[in-house]
């Protein structure tokens, strides 16, 4: 079997592929450290990241020192925040950059054409996590979705979808999962939710209403790659006074047919 190589304080060791991560490892505490920043944190103490990663206070010290040497980390006021090298690394991942940039200009277009805001947002483990978000005049949803955020695959136009037209064995992961409720009326039974997804299958797209945010309704069509799997999903958002989910879904299927097309072209 291949050896692997892992990092430890003084080096690399190899070790075989099956051996189990060590949450104690160099790298699993600089995860803690990174992941330690919230949407809300602009700088962090290190008390505050002693705290919250649970490690004891000099190896967070002597790990974030390093991180501030290699730009993963900056040094503001005392404090810490996340360095620019994340974000200019962040912006090489291939597969959601070029999904990304071909989306926009259509994203664009759509906001034009509703006024309201538009997110394109792909799975990963049993959340969506949001690639981009463009919001018309009329509408600056800030909060609960952002760039780069995640929310809840079971309580999201983007998720409905992206279970509904997604793989099997994603829809059963999160059914064997508690439900979490995000607003009074997120969908928490395991049979509504089922139904729900039939629903989107038989009328090409999925809605919910303010399931993710009170006051708030978004509808969404799922994205298939070259393969014709889904790789992504489109949604338009919108306050429930200004709901129109038959005019929303039917501009979504028009621009999502338009990027299907253009990530065919690129082999995504």
């Amino acid at each position: 079997m291949e050896a692997l190589p892992t990092a430890t304080a003084t080096g690399f060791l190899f070790e075989s592929e099956s051996a189990a991560p060590d949450n104690n490892s160099v790298l699993r505490k600089v995860q803690r450290i990174l992941e330690a920043f919230g949407f809300e944190d602009e700088t962090l103490s290190l008390s505050g990241l002693a705290r919250r990663t649970g490690l004891a206070k000099a190896s967070v010290y002597r790990l974030s020192q390093e991180l501030v040497h290699w730009g993963l980390l900056e040094r503001s006021n005392g404090e810490y925040r996340l360095g620019m090298r994340l974000f200019e690394i962040g912006q090489r991942v291939p597969r959601q950059r070029i999904l990304r940039d071909l989306a926009r200009p259509l994203m664009v277009d759509l906001v034009q054409a509703t006024n309201e805001t538009v997110h394109l947002a792909v799975v990963d483990g049993l959340e969506v996590l949001y690639l981009d978000k463009v919001s018309g005049q009329n509408s600056r949803i800030s909060s609960p979705s952002r760039v780069a955020g995640r929310m809840p695959l079971h309580c999201t136009a983007t998720g409905k979808a992206l279970l509904a037209f997604g793989p099997r064995a994603l829809l059963e992961e999160v059914m064997a999962a508690p439900l979490a409720r995000v607003t009074p009326r997120t969908t928490v039974a395991p049979g509504l939710l089922a139904g729900e997804l039939r629903r989107a299958r038989e009328l090409g797209y999925a809605a919910e209403f303010e399931q993710a945010r009170l006051g708030y309704m978004s509808v969404a069509i799922p994205l298939a790659g070259a393969t014709g799997t889904t790789v992504a999903a489109l949604a338009v958002t919108a306050p429930t006074v200004r709901a129109k989910p038959d005019r929303f879904a039917g501009l979504l299927s028009l621009v999502g047919r338009r990027i299907t097309k253009l990530l065919s072209a690129q082999q995504i």
